[in-house]
């Protein structure tokens, strides 16, 4: 019998998965939040949470079609489109290895309102800080810029340096996409470059963490659970896709400063209702 409450409480997390993934505020800290309200926090809804990521991916597939699909075709003739894509793999290095070493500990004890609240709040003002950095690099009066303006300017250093930074993603609420494009952008990278190259990480971090997630927790899993991760990837791609196309628009013109007020913002809200009682945030 299908369980339509269930659907419906996978619909609203594929939905914010979708519309946080890519911004700088941090999908984790939101589906930890999210789930505590719905009541869909349990093991299982935590394998759900990071399965429902591949739906995101997907748009950012989609979005970047043409960008992907010529990097592929021009791979046995092209050193820049060798270069691309060696970038990308030496980011994702880091992220594995630290994962495999630490993903056990960090969701035993870093997994809770309370974390996710305090590193909104300071993610906010490291970004208040980045923007401030940015704008200085990029003032037109000095005619210094950044160091790194698109994607094929990357070096592999730069690459492994991102790769680096979004190690701290691992920490609940700090964000991967904030982790690595508001890191680039302090290491020399425009905000354009950050960016595009936090989405094309994107890629296999969270395809490799949605398979490695679902192939490791298999035994809380049945075919009964089926069409509650379908309504997540559902929702989470389509809601992902809306958010990829206005970001990209959004940050040709806009900084990432109302992002940090809306950080820090949330952060006390959550910490606020918790010491209140007025809300009673589950673990």
């Amino acid at each position: 019998m299908i369980d339509i409450v269930l659907l419906a409480k996978a619909a609203l997390m594929g939905i914010v998965e979708g519309l946080t993934e890519f911004l700088p505020i941090s999908s984790t800290g939101h589906l930890i939040l999210a789930g505590a309200l719905l009541g869909f926090d349990d093991e299982k809804a935590k394998v759900f949470d990071i399965a429902i990521q591949t739906g995101a991916i997907f748009a950012v597939v989609l979005v970047y079609w043409q960008k992907l699909k010529s990097t592929v075709l021009d791979l046995p003739r092209q050193p820049q489109a060798r270069a691309l894509v060696r970038n990308v793999l030496i980011a994702f290095l880091p992220a594995v290895l630290l994962g495999l070493l630490f993903g056990k500990a960090v969701k035993a004890h870093l997994f809770t309102p309370e974390v996710v609240a305090s590193t909104f709040i300071l993610g906010g003002f490291i970004i208040l800080w980045a923007e401030r950095r940015q704008a200085a690099a990029d003032d037109v009066q000095t005619g210094t810029f950044s160091r790194v303006q698109t994607v094929d300017d990357l070096s592999a250093l730069d690459a492994l340096k991102v790769g680096l930074v979004q190690c701290l993603a691992m920490v609940p609420g700090t964000s991967r996409s904030g982790a690595t494009i508001i890191g680039g952008m302090l290491l020399g990278l425009s905000r354009k470059a950050a960016t595009d190259f936090s989405f094309f990480l994107a890629i296999p971090t969270l395809i490799g963490a949605g398979a490695y997630s679902l192939y490791k927790e298999r035994a809380l899993l049945s075919l009964a659970d089926a069409p509650m991760f379908m309504v997540g990837l559902v929702f989470s791609f389509i809601s992902a896709w809306m958010c990829v196309r206005w970001l990209l628009r959004f940050v040709s013109t806009h900084s990432f400063v109302g992002f940090a007020y809306y950080r820090i913002a949330f952060g006390m809200v959550v910490l606020a209702t918790g010491w209140s009682g007025m809300v009673t945030w589950a673990a």
